[in-house]
């Protein structure tokens, strides 16, 4: 128990005072797929860095809700936003495909802050140091996730000295060449050395990642060989059975910066001007739960992504949370929402036992939801990111 509560303080301290995530951890190329988006849905998706929110919006969705407890990451959205409407695409490239803006003193001021809500200005005003050239190179070498990919980085070019290698399994034009390149340079063994698997173990760490304690339990239990094992397999799919060669969410992580071929959605100059002409007037962030947002609005809901915040839900007393949750996503939802969530675990069929009101009557999710599982399967091979144990997508039939 005591381990417990120091874990959940370190985890809630590191997520208080910070931007977690500087980039979003879900491909949205999936999500494209699993939602069907029209301009008639409405989509509520967790924040996170803000950048599927963006994606949403550009592959047609009427409008995008982008709900986050943690205002640091709203602020980064808005960032995001402000800059598309208000910047040219080379100052845009500049800023977040680089993730370091040389003259942010003079655009900040004149083109970004005046447009900033009052809560975002004070927040930029203070933190415009994470784009600002210095001993990292930039944004995402920073923040919480990104302290992590720079201590990566640090441990891959001083320690294991394998850059070459890197950079050579990013450059492969295909699978073949990286399955042969990662056997050629033996990254397996370079990679997992004792220091490694060591931090890897660690409450402390895998809070930087935003992994929580229920989170991490979840995969020990459930993951053959537990919490290492889980990343090991993940790693190594990634280098060699998934293309790099698109794969922005692992290349901005090793490098430090995107490329014009593996960047978001948003970041591509072909979506820069639908961006400026009115489809970032399409996504508004919120400072809430989730459960306090969908009470709260006077909109229903057609579409729902959930990240994978239901694990951190899935144990008691945080069950409650996660009922009164749904209970909630219940009552908004039209007659053919679809929710998409991911999990740590092998099944994110977690939920199905949790029980909600329905027209009056007690009925578990599981008669509620209605699964497209071969579909889910079928695209959660192919994610890039590739750190996640399931993928769900359901309609929710009440």
């Amino acid at each position: 128990m005591v381990v417990e509560r120091l874990s959940k303080t370190w985890f809630n301290l590191v997520h208080g005072r910070n931007i977690v995530y500087n980039q979003c951890w879900e491909d949205p190329r999936l999500d494209r797929v699993a939602l069907e988006l029209t301009p008639k849905d409405r989509v509520v998706v967790i924040t996170s860095a803000g950048c599927n929110a963006i994606d949403y919006a550009l592959a047609g969705a009427g409008h995008v809700h982008a709900v986050d407890m943690n205002p640091k990451q709203n602020h980064l959205l808005d960032l995001k936003l402000v800059g598309a409407k208000h910047l040219d695409y080379e100052t845009y490239w500049e800023l977040f495909g680089k993730g370091c803006l040389r003259d942010w003193n003079t655009v900040y001021p004149k083109l970004l802050r005046p447009h900033l809500a009052p809560d975002a200005r004070v927040f930029w005003d203070h933190k415009g140091s994470l784009f600002r050239v210095g001993r990292r190179k930039s944004f995402y070498f920073r923040c919480t996730s990104g302290t992590f990919a720079w201590f990566v980085n640090y441990y891959i070019n001083r320690i294991a000295k394998m850059r070459d290698a890197v950079n050579a399994l990013l450059a492969a034009e295909n699978v073949e060449q990286q399955r042969s390149l990662f056997e050629q340079y033996d990254l397996a063994k370079k990679l997992w050395k004792p220091m490694i698997k060591f931090a890897m173990r660690r409450d402390v760490t895998l809070s930087l990642l935003g992994v929580p304690r229920a989170q991490r339990r979840q995969i020990d239990e459930g993951y053959p060989g537990g919490i290492l094992q889980f990343v090991v397999d993940r790693v190594e799919a990634v280098f060699t059975k998934i293309p790099l060669k698109d794969n922005y969410a692992w290349r901005v992580y090793l490098t430090g910066e995107y490329s014009p071929e593996a960047c978001p959605e948003y970041l591509k100059r072909e979506n820069f001007e639908k961006l400026k002409n009115g489809v970032a007037d399409q996504v508004t962030s919120h400072t809430n739960t989730v459960q306090g947002f969908l009470e709260q609005s006077e909109h229903p809901i057609s579409r729902l992504v959930l990240l994978d915040h239901m694990d951190w839900l899935s144990k008691d007393p945080a069950k409650k949370i996660l009922t009164a949750e749904w209970q909630a996503i219940v009552n908004k939802a039209t007659p053919d929402a679809r929710v998409l969530w991911r999990s740590a675990g092998l099944d994110g069929t977690f939920i199905n036992p949790i029980e909600v009101n329905v027209n009056g009557q007690k009925k578990k999710l599981a008669d509620i939801l209605h699964y497209n599982q071969p579909l889910a399967d079928e695209l959660h091979a192919k994610d890039r990111v590739h750190t996640y144990g399931s993928f769900c997508i359901a309609d929710l039939k009440k």
